[in-house]
């Protein structure tokens, strides 16, 4: 038993390592920069899902495969080779010998010829699960993709956050410069911002730090998620394709009910679901076959070998059995026959094989009466499965009406706060563009200063978010019409 552990031990560390080994490759062929197309291919191949769907496709096709094979016929071979020591019974001559050596052998095929199209009805069956099965494979695939698509968006996000965060610390560190000559100068007066305009100014560039510290963690946060979505060692010194974006973003052209309609006829878990809703008709057609009767088809060839074979002799005239005094109607000339007598000797192996040949063909039928009702339970389960099944067609479609509204509403929503902060971005830029400059000459205080410019950052850093929230919820509802394009 410690052995068998240990052997199991041993089979999944190996496992385990190959996985590591695997994952480390695809990690380090990433180069410099990695891009949205590289994240969605490692994903897709080290996920554990999309592994587990591939699988399940490659099983079905085998049994796809055997329903197929299913239509051969079944051909076998049998051998028996004894030896028998002590006393044995001479089937030949009735006495009995002290050892014997025996032999059967036959080769016998059949095959079905009618069986209620149990096996026509159980490949069209398999058939709709294997193609089902291939959609849930890409139904999988596209999960992930849609996946990677929003980590890598929001790396993209965060990293265009951060950068804004520190151009705003950079205007507030020159007005701090500015603010710290004067002050050295002696010249800061109540007309350019007064004594608490230094204080107010360190404390918004600190306050600029926290924003940074808070803006890089974000940005590795989202990129460890990302490289936890590609299952593959983290790297942190790495580039990211800014492909996805777009400077000026326009109104979705579609309505919600275009791209549902179109969504039901090309996404895969509605295909899924259909094949599967004819995989159960097709069991239950293959469940009522049982009522039917079997016709098959039978042929096969046997032999024997015995050790003790006899040879037969005859002799001429011999006195028959009949009572003494028996003789040919009309004469003194008593009845005789010839008469075989049988000699005991070994017969070759070679020589008994080829004369014991006895060859047979036929036909078999099998008509069922009564098995325990089994066929009839089994149909009346492959009926409850086919309801199932077509509940959950049912289900999916309406699922996938409900999502295409909620993706729809959500881009809606994206669109609009993407149009507000830009609109608001830019008017709170000009606002603090003139405030900054009336800073500089002494016209307004450190607060007016730090107001607009907190206005301003707030604006700028929801622009950034919301246009990639917008980028996003746009591709969702082009995978839904089968547009979506990873670049």
């Amino acid at each position: 038993m410690r052995y068998s552990s240990l052997f199991l031990f041993l089979l999944s560390a190996t496992l385990s390592t190959t996985t590591l080994t695997a994952q480390l490759t695809a990690a380090d062929s990433i180069g410099s920069t990695l891009t949205l197309q590289q994240a969605v291919a490692i994903a897709i191949r080290n996920n554990l899902a999309v592994n587990q769907a591939d699988i399940q496709a490659r099983s079905q096709k085998v049994t796809l495969n055997q329903a197929w094979d299913n239509m051969l016929p079944n051909i076998s071979g049998q051998a028996n080779q004894s030896i028998s020591y002590g006393h044995a019974l001479n089937p030949y001559d009735y006495t009995y010998v002290s050892q014997t050596g025996t032999g059967s052998y036959g080769v016998s095929a059949n095959l079905t010829i009618f069986a209620g199209l149990q096996i026509q009805n159980s490949i069209r069956a398999n058939s709709y699960m294997y193609n089902a099965n291939k959609y849930d494979l890409q139904w999988q695939k596209d999960n992930t993709t849609l996946t990677v698509l929003l980590d890598y968006l929001q790396v993209l996000s965060s990293r265009d956050q951060l950068a804004i965060i520190i151009a705003q610390r950079s205007a507030d560190t020159i007005q701090l410069h500015r603010l710290e000559q004067l002050a050295a100068e002696g010249n800061l007066t109540a007309a350019n911002g007064g004594m608490e305009a230094l204080p107010n100014l360190r404390g918004q560039v600190a306050q600029d730090e926290i924003n940074i510290a808070q803006a890089i963690n974000a940005f590795e946060s989202n990129k460890i998620t990302l490289f936890n979505m590609m299952n593959v060692p983290y790297k942190r010194d790495l580039e990211y394709e800014n492909s996805v974006t777009a400077t000026d973003l326009s109104a979705y052209p579609l309505a919600s009910d275009t791209i549902f309609n179109t969504a039901l006829t090309i996404l895969p878990n509605v295909k899924s679901a259909e094949l599967k809703k004819l995989y159960w008709t097709k069991e239950l057609a293959v469940a009522r076959g049982a009522y039917y009767p079997t016709l098959s088809f039978g042929a096969g060839i046997s032999t024997n070998y015995y050790s003790l074979d006899l040879v037969p002799t005859t002799v001429a005239n011999v006195q028959t059995g009949l009572p003494t005094g028996t003789y040919v109607q009309g004469s003194n000339t008593p009845v005789l026959e010839d008469k075989t007598n049988y000699n005991s000797q070994r017969v070759s192996w070679g020589d008994q094989f080829t004369a014991n040949k006895s060859p047979n063909i036929g036909l078999n039928l099998s008509i069922p009466i009564l098995n325990g009702l089994r066929a009839r339970n089994q149909v009346k389960q492959t009926k409850l499965s086919l309801k199932n099944s077509e509940l959950l067609d049912a289900n999916t479609k309406l699922v996938l009406q409900q999502n295409v509204e909620q993706q729809f509403q959500n881009m809606l929503s994206a669109y609009k706060q993407y149009k507000f902060y830009l609109e608001q971005a830019a008017d709170y830029g000009e606002s603090f563009r003139i405030t900054n400059v009336k800073f500089s000459e002494g016209l307004v205080t450190s607060d007016v200063y730090i107001q607009a410019k907190q206005r301003s950052d707030a604006a700028s850093n929801n622009l950034a978010a919301a246009k990639y929230i917008y980028i996003f919820r746009t591709k969702v509802l082009d995978y839904y019409q089968g547009k979506l394009v990873i670049q």
